[in-house]
């Protein structure tokens, strides 16, 4: 049986997924005694099954000839026909909600976005509960994709750590040993991956709920934090009360989104190394640290001049956690906000800090997790490369130490991580164009493009002085913003690879 599943196309066994998870938000409404929305998710997955099943059937003797270029169409066709598949009981549960508005809600919570275009109230609890599954699911999809499709073909950072062009695979390894077909490593990898990520979501929310959270809060935000999506049921920035042993306990797993050395399975990750001489912890400690430490000596350098009243310690207390959660929240494209995020921002002074994090959001957490950005191992990347040259400056003779995969991380990681950074970049700036030619103003189509492409939704509700409203946006921007999450999770480097003539060759 698993075999049978195994030579499915990929895009079909994601949609037959996706089928029978309706089915939890069906029995959930229905424990409420909420029939309506009951009978809207399992209907739509009763669709969603026999479609699927109709699929199975049409392509069971279907082989591609290039596997592996054929899993990296599928995520993209993942996509773009999921979200369409989930919006289904959005639209059933929500008579009065329009297909286009239910996408773009769905899109977000599958590519961790997280933004959302309905007020908390108006979505019945199941409804909720649906956005954090979808946005659950999205984290473990990308997940696996990361280390059973994109990894292999040195995309997604991978290229970054082997030195090797984007879009293609170890060369030399057949003459030494079979290759893992790219459904094997899927199944294999699926099934090392999903024990651990839901082991963690679980233990986070017996955490929540033991600190007294509300169950379904409690859940909605462990599956937020592990997929980065930044999915709540109910508790926006505005009117966020979480204790601060909530957020101690949610801080606590961002390192998750950090490193990839921290997830408990195999991978990409050199297990030699100790997790405390991690460069890409360390690189994420200075900037969250950065925060903090900006509101502070702002307060003390400005806000002091105005006022001779000096309250240390509840200026200290004021900003210090609430920055610091902050920082490693948006940092790590989660979004939350600390519950004295806006209590820091009065008392630093500053009019907008939130333009702070999105510099953070574009850095990004680390290389195969689920949050999104440049990701901080290219960065550290292109500091060493950086610290090299500035020392050949000064001894232009001297040569570089550390091993070999220090001097390929400095040299072919480095170049690897300038491109990416620029084609970053590029998108930042189409997508900006894009927005303003759909009406918007330049500083709101900025703060949006940056969300939608680092899959961080919720800058727009702190990047600027005004939040930014997703409801009222015109479909045609709802539309940019869709395509620029979906560039955004997948990554320029990985559609340049798809699109590639060289990787149409069998």
């Amino acid at each position: 049986m698993l075999h049978r599943l195994a030579t499915l196309p990929l895009i079909v066994v994601l949609l037959g997924v996706t089928a029978l998870t309706c089915w939890l938000p069906a029995v959930h409404a229905a424990v409420l005694r909420d029939l309506p929305t009951a009978r809207a998710f399992f209907y739509s997955g009763a669709i969603l099954l026999v479609l699927t099943v109709m699929l199975a059937l049409a392509t069971a003797s279907w082989r591609p000839r290039n596997a592996a270029r054929s899993h990296l169409a599928a995520l993209v066709g993942a996509y773009l026909v999921l979200p369409v598949a989930m919006a289904l009981p959005v639209v059933q549960a929500l008579p009065d909600t329009g297909f286009a508005n239910a996408w773009f809600e769905m899109l977000s919570a599958f590519t961790t976005t997280g933004a959302t275009g309905y007020a908390a109230p108006r979505l019945p609890p199941s409804v909720h509960l649906w956005r954090a599954v979808a946005g659950w699911l999205g984290g473990f999809f990308i997940l696996l994709a990361a280390y059973a499709v994109l990894a292999p073909l040195n995309l997604g950072g991978a290229e970054v750590i082997s030195g090797r062009v984007p879009g293609r695979g170890a060369t030399g390894a057949t003459q030494i040993t079979r290759i893992a077909e790219p459904s094997e490593r899927l199944a294999r990898y699926a099934l090392a991956i999903f024990p651990p990520y839901t082991g963690l979501t679980l233990l986070l929310w017996l955490g929540l709920l033991l600190a007294g959270e509300d169950s379904l809060i409690a859940l909605t935000h462990a599956m937020g934090t592990l997929s980065t999506s930044g999915i709540t049921a109910g508790r926006g920035p505005d009117d966020a009360t979480v204790l601060i042993l909530d957020e101690v306990m949610i801080f606590a797993f961002f390192l998750f989104a950090v490193t990839r050395r921290a997830l408990p399975f195999t991978g990409l990750a050199d297990r030699s190394l100790p997790l405390g001489r991690d460069p890409e912890l360390r690189t994420a400690a200075l900037f969250v640290a950065l925060v903090p430490l900006v509101l502070l000596m702002h307060h003390w350098l400005f806000a002091l001049t105005v006022s001779s009243e000096i309250d240390i310690l509840a200026g200290i207390s004021a900003t210090l956690w609430g920055a610091l959660f902050t920082a490693g929240s948006f940092l790590t494209t989660t979004g939350y906000q600390s519950a004295h995020w806006g209590q820091a921002q009065l008392w630093s002074g500053l009019q907008v800090p939130g333009m702070m994090l999105l510099g953070l959001a574009i850095l990004g957490g680390g290389v195969a997790t689920t949050a999104g950005g440049v990701k901080l191992l290219r960065i550290y990347a292109l500091f060493r490369h950086g610290e090299r040259e500035l020392e050949r400056i000064v001894h232009p003779a001297s040569i570089g130490g550390k091993g070999a995969a220090a001097r390929k991380l400095r040299r072919e990681g480095a170049y690897m991580a300038w491109v990416f950074f620029m084609l970053f970049s590029m998108a930042i700036g189409a997508a900006v164009l894009a927005l303003s030619m759909a009406g918007l103003e330049f500083q709101q189509a900025l703060v949006l493009a940056i969300a939608a492409l680092t899959t961080t939704g919720q800058l727009a509700d702190v990047a600027l002085a005004q939040p930014i409203p997703y409801g009222p946006l015109s479909a045609t921007v709802k539309l940019v913003l869709g395509l620029a999450m979906i560039v955004g999770r997948l990554e320029t480097l990985a559609l340049i690879a798809l699109l590639a003539p060289g990787g149409w060759r069998r």
